[in-house]
């Protein structure tokens, strides 16, 4: 972890829960939590001014997830209105750790902790975050 890394302000985007994102019973289907997690996180990215597509190109990188821990507290259910919460807790030389949950309002119902890698789009082996994207993430804190 960068040594005077302070951690970032907190990335919030919405999504709406879709019929497809449910199963039978109306209920999001436990998979389809950790895709909201990743929207949030490629958005975060966005907003930044990376798109992964670009990244991929020139300097020739993607992040990968590494590791995932998540917690279901309660369910979200069809046409709910929820908040993507996304922020970096640790900051690495080829990793980043975001901190996420995902609301109803004010109720938390899912939280996870999701280690990314960056890696050289070619060879998919760990290589440093790019000196831009760092430079974004220190402005964005």
């Amino acid at each position: 972890m960068d040594p005077g890394y302070s951690a970032m302000r907190e990335f919030i985007w919405p999504v709406r829960v879709y019929f497809e994102d449910t199963d039978a019973g109306g209920i999001v289907y436990y998979a389809n939590y950790l895709r909201f997690l990743e929207r949030a996180r490629t958005e975060w990215l966005r907003s930044l001014g990376f798109e992964q597509d670009a990244l991929m190109r020139d300097p020739g990188v993607v992040f990968a997830v590494r590791r995932v821990e998540i917690d279901y507290l309660r369910p979200a259910r069809f046409n709910d209105a929820l908040a993507v919460h996304a922020r970096i807790a640790e900051r690495g030389r080829a990793s980043l750790v975001f901190e996420q949950e995902i609301r109803r309002g004010p109720d938390v119902l899912c939280r996870g902790v999701v280690k990314v890698a960056c890696l050289d789009a070619g060879s998919l082996r760990p290589t440093s975050i790019p000196p831009a994207i760092v430079e974004g993430i220190r402005n964005a804190e």
